[in-house]
């Protein structure tokens, strides 16, 4: 616990204007910092000689709408960046949320850690997240006539395409969903006195 404090005193003095919040949670940091300041954090982070997180680990994107049941009153889109400082042996967790709601921009960090490639294209395909900077941003597990980002929160289970092969057509063909709403709370069945003791 001790490693962590000291880390976190080394961002306090590091980033000191550019911090939005600083937390500590079982073990794990998480700074948090505005978009605007992404890309010099970030470069900080990696080339300070008390920091040095060499590694991006893992970059994801998430969707604060419905968070906490609504609670959440601040930005929907946010990035999350985990990183890892080899050299001391340190884990960091940088979240940054994008500034507009209807159009989520987070400037690339590819040129820092090139691992970020894949990731933002990622969160770019599920999120709908744009990466400005980015080499080649373009939809990675979705098809390319895919419309919209499944992970956004309003995204609907079903979506709103179905694939299909047309034998008429001889080709796949794309058209409005048919599947009918339905409840998905599981039922519970039981045969009539079921438990009862004889």
């Amino acid at each position: 616990m001790a490693s962590i404090a000291a880390l976190a005193e080394n961002l306090k003095t590091t980033f000191a204007d550019k911090i939005v919040d600083l937390v500590a949670v079982s073990g794990e940091l998480t700074l948090v910092v505005r978009a605007a300041d992404l890309l010099s954090v970030a470069d900080a982070l990696r080339d300070h000689p008390q920091l040095k997180f060499e590694q991006l680990i893992d970059l994801c994107g998430l969707d604060y709408r419905d968070y906490g049941n609504g609670r959440h009153d601040g930005l929907r889109y946010a990035v999350v960046y985990h990183l890892l400082s080899v050299s001391s042996n340190h884990r960091l967790r940088l979240k940054v949320f994008a500034a507009d709601d209807e159009f989520p921009v987070m400037d690339s960090v590819v040129g820092i850690w090139p691992s970020a490639n894949w990731f933002e294209r990622e969160a770019f395909d599920l999120f709908g997240i744009m990466f400005p900077g980015h080499p080649d941003l373009r939809r990675i597990l979705t098809d390319y006539g895919f419309i919209g980002h499944p992970f956004r929160k309003d995204f609907p289970l079903s979506g709103f395409v179905e694939v299909r092969y047309d034998p008429d057509q001889k080709r796949v063909i794309y058209q409005p969903v048919s599947i009918e709403p339905r409840e998905t709370v599981p039922r519970v069945v039981r045969e009539a006195h079921y438990g009862d003791v004889e």
